[in-house]
């Protein structure tokens, strides 16, 4: 345990920011995974709205710091992919 004042003010923040951190990663993963429900249910337009939605959070997420820059990137790169092969409803 921490004796100094100092390392107690940072066990405090390190707390708050891990809370944050956690509540981040989990807004990514929810909003990628509704990219990929949309994917896998074959519906285009959904899909396409909601790889809309979630390339903006992955890319506040790696400018946050809670994913890498190539990280965010890959990912979203994979899903547009992913995205661009399905057939469009005519």
């Amino acid at each position: 345990m921490a004796h100094h004042k100092s390392a107690k003010k940072r066990i405090r923040q390190t707390e708050r920011r891990t809370e944050v951190n956690r509540a981040r990663v989990s807004r990514i993963r929810t909003f990628v995974k509704k990219v990929e429900l949309a994917i896998s249910g074959g519906d285009s337009a959904a899909a396409q709205a909601a790889l809309k939605e979630a390339q903006p959070e992955l890319m506040k997420g790696a400018q946050a710091g809670v994913l890498h820059k190539n990280t965010a990137s890959r990912k979203v790169s994979r899903l547009v992919a992913r995205v661009k092969e399905m057939k469009p409803l005519a």
